[in-house]
């Protein structure tokens, strides 16, 4: 900063460097992000609990684990199953459905030094509010997305990852994600935010179809997410976070909505079809007469707006 000036952004939008960029932004006082002391809110998901709560949402009740006894004692007051994970923890790396007193000794015999959070399991599915704040609070792009099956269960047995974003937002789940990120007090950065919703009515929790608060990642979904968020609305939100960064504004259309899928076939499995064999049976015919074993990438930027005929399968 003495050779160049004072330093005006610094983001990673990276799970794994949060924190670095936090001490980076305090040690050179970097004002466009949140530094060290506004970390516990975004990394503990023990701590993350009291904003949502403060955002008018439920939680699941938690404990944070000490040893045998305070572990049973929490499992036996809330009953089996519970869920434990990381308090500081990413996806759902050593995150575990415990369903009796054996699996809770199975769990302190085996688990690291890690701190970790019990939870009360929640019937419900996970739904995402993820968007771009500008330096107000406002919300300049949104999306989200829903993970049918568990993500524990996936990593935990070794299953095939599907999510898919929602061609529009409910209502209650915007509502909720606006209240999560005044709550938090999101200023200038992407966010994904992680909710429950209730498959059946859960005493203490709330009615089928409720709105339960469960983790917040102030970064952009992982994987191909942004690619997805692209297609999904027509847009480029590379260009959005830039404008964001640059005016505080966006100066990019966002187009139609659309659905848009992914399913993650993983390594080791025997499949019915091969990859291309999968994408040589979906091929479709779009309306600037162009043939693609894929959906169009940028329908906004052609003509390709539908499909005008979809091959029959054999």
């Amino acid at each position: 900063t003495f050779k160049y000036g004072k330093i005006d952004w610094l983001e990673s939008n990276n799970e794994y460097w949060l924190m670095r960029d936090a001490w980076l932004r305090t040690e050179f006082n970097i004002t466009t992000g949140p530094k060290l002391h506004e970390m516990d809110k975004i990394k503990y998901k023990s701590a993350m609990k009291a904003y949502y709560e403060k955002a008018g949402l439920p939680v699941a009740r938690y404990h944070l684990v000490e040893g045998l006894e305070d572990a049973l004692e929490f499992a036996h007051t809330v009953g089996y199953p519970v869920v434990v994970k990381p308090d500081n923890g990413v996806g759902a790396n050593n995150t575990y459905k415990l369903r009796c007193d054996d699996d809770v000794r199975w769990f302190i015999d085996t688990k690291d030094d890690n701190v970790y959070i019990m939870e009360e399991f929640v019937n419900g599915y996970v739904q995402t509010y993820d968007g771009i704040v500008d330096s107000q609070g406002n919300v300049l792009f949104e999306s989200g997305n829903i993970t049918p099956h568990s993500l524990m269960d996936i990593v935990n047995d070794g299953g095939d990852s599907v999510y898919y974003l929602v061609k529009e937002i409910p209502e209650k789940v915007r509502q909720a994600g606006l209240a999560t990120i005044e709550s938090f007090g999101v200023k200038s950065r992407f966010v994904h935010l992680e909710f429950f919703i209730l498959n059946e009515d859960q005493e203490g929790l709330g009615k089928k179809g409720d709105v339960l608060g469960l983790e917040v990642n102030m970064r952009p979904a992982g994987g191909f997410t942004p690619e997805m968020y692209n297609y999904s609305q027509e847009t480029d939100v590379y260009k959005i976070w830039a404008d964001m960064i640059a005016f505080d504004y966006n100066t990019k259309n966002i187009g139609n909505h659309h659905y848009c899928g992914f399913y993650g076939r993983r390594d080791g499995k025997h499949f019915k079809l091969d990859d291309y064999e999968v994408m040589k049976s979906t091929v479709l015919r779009w309306s600037c007469g162009a043939v693609s074993p894929m959906p169009c990438p940028a329908p906004w930027q052609t003509r390709c707006t539908l499909p005008t005929s979809t091959p029959k399968r054999k």
